[in-house]
């Protein structure tokens, strides 16, 4: 793990002098040509370490040209993916294809079955940490229906979805009082604007820790989302019981939430509370 951990310290803090497809060009060489045996397309690979009795996973460096792909396999002890530049493809056996950008992480668990590749239009480069195990290779991935892949639309969707999920873990975080979660959530900026007033993220989180609005249950009832670069707007109808004042109240929302991403993360700048009629729709 310390090998692993120098890694990551090392590509943050060279990050912050050049960018991060000059790190994969000026720390790691671009390797050799790997013959043509569980892949199509260019693929180049440089071995930066094997696994040793100390430490149990080997390091590698990876560049893809793009339309290369790997045939569907799996890592014995796991593996996890450092995106350096580029953007990559990445699936797991019954999930949906994820479209990935540099500074981005993959987490694959030991035994899961997965393919990886660059896009159609775009090349990869990756650094990838395997567990000491010989990966077992399975079927390669049809060429027609990589060929179709449109990243930019999968990509949207794949950021959509977290959103979504991630707004929905947001209301149960609030209603379990989960400060610490919350206040990594909000952004240092971020206001809130309900139907009694506006303030920013210490009252808020001050109110839902002290209980003085306990929003006990957010039933979601339609989600939009809309992405822009580095921003989101997601629109959700609720239905939020909340404790006020020694009783329980129930009304129908439309809450708009604005996000930002922020050192991989999404951070929550607004949300605002809009009292409207239970027949109401959001517009997609």
């Amino acid at each position: 793990m310390k090998n692993i951990q120098t890694i990551f310290l090392l590509i943050a803090v060279i990050g912050l002098i050049m960018p991060t497809s000059a790190i994969a060009q000026n720390i790691f060489p671009k390797g050799e040509l790997a013959p043509n045996v569980h892949h199509t397309g260019d693929v180049w690979l440089t071995h930066v370490k094997a696994a040793n009795e100390v430490f149990d996973h080997s390091i590698t460096v990876a560049t893809f040209a793009p339309a290369a792909k790997l045939d569907w396999h799996l890592h014995p002890k796991g593996q996890q993916l450092i995106i350096l530049d580029g953007e990559g493809t990445y699936q797991e056996r019954g999930k949906e294809i994820q479209i990935l950008r540099k500074g981005e992480l993959v987490q694959c668990s030991p035994g899961v079955e997965h393919w990886h590749a660059s896009t159609p239009g775009s090349g990869v480069t990756y650094l990838a940490i395997t567990g000491d195990a010989p990966t077992q290779w399975l079927e390669p991935i049809p060429e027609e229906k990589f060929m179709n892949i449109d990243a930019d639309s999968i990509r949207k969707e794949n950021i959509q979805e977290e959103l979504v999920q991630l707004s929905k873990q947001k209301w149960q975080w609030m209603a379990d009082k989960e400060v610490e979660k919350l206040e990594d959530l909000f952004h240092d900026q971020s206001k809130f604007v309900h139907m009694s007033g506006s303030w920013k993220k210490d009252r808020e989180l001050e109110i839902i820790e002290t209980g003085s609005i306990w929003y006990k249950n957010a039933e979601v009832h339609d989600v939009a989302v809309e992405v822009f670069d580095d921003t989101a707007v997601l629109w959700n109808r609720i239905t939020l019981t909340a404790h006020v004042r020694g009783s329980d109240v129930e009304n129908e929302f439309t809450v708009t939430e604005f996000y930002k991403k922020e050192g991989g993360d999404w951070k929550l700048l607004d949300l605002t509370f809009s009292s409207v009629r239970d027949t109401h729709e959001i517009e997609k």
